[in-house]
């Protein structure tokens, strides 16, 4: 086993930066106020397995298109860039269609397990040993679980300051992430 705590603990921060959970209270708040009760243990197991799947056949998918992982790695880190603006600036770069329902669809994915993550994944997959992103991923989905059982009591905790700071601080750790993620892969392009 490649267990290494360091990769670990950078996939971790990574993944908690993408998926936003806590920035994404407000919108889980608003969902539960139109269309009822959440299941959150059910929308974090979909998530898990839907975040794990992609892990390993993503690159598969990629390598059937003729696509590197080089080459998606910088293509995520350019995803990753503008997600970081978007929490930094308080802006919306990409609009999503409204949810028409408050199941594991617009909980699971794409809140949790959206385009952003699944290219964070094989972003992370290019530098970092799988089973350290695979434990990053339980981590994050257990705090995915605990916000979307208790976020209403979160959101009063916090209040919409408190949000928003949050996001912001982790808008520029996933800025510096997203330009690491480029200058590493980026020389695998023309090697």
């Amino acid at each position: 086993m490649n267990l290494d705590y360091r990769e670990i603990a950078t996939a971790t921060m990574v993944l908690f930066a993408v998926i936003d959970i806590v920035g994404s209270i407000p919108v889980i708040i608003d969902l539960r106020a139109k269309f009822g009760h959440v299941q959150s243990g059910k929308a974090s197991i979909v998530s898990a397995i839907i975040m794990i799947a992609f892990l390993f056949v993503g690159e598969e998918i990629l390598k059937l298109i003729g696509i590197d992982v080089n080459s998606f790695a910088v293509a995520g880190s350019f995803v990753l860039f503008f997600l970081a603006l978007e929490m930094i600036l308080g802006i919306r770069l990409y609009r999503d269609e409204q949810a028409t329902s408050a199941s594991i669809v617009p909980i699971a994915f794409p809140l949790v397990a959206g385009a952003g993550t699944m290219t964070t994944l094989l972003s992370l997959r290019a530098e970092f040993h799988s089973i350290n992103i695979i434990v990053a991923i339980f981590l994050n989905i257990v705090l995915v679980y605990l916000v979307l059982k208790s976020s209403a009591r979160i959101e009063k905790a916090l209040s919409k300051n408190g949000l928003n700071i949050i996001r912001k601080v982790f808008g520029v750790v996933l800025l510096a992430i997203a330009v690491k993620l480029f200058a590493t892969n980026v020389k695998g392009l023309f090697a």
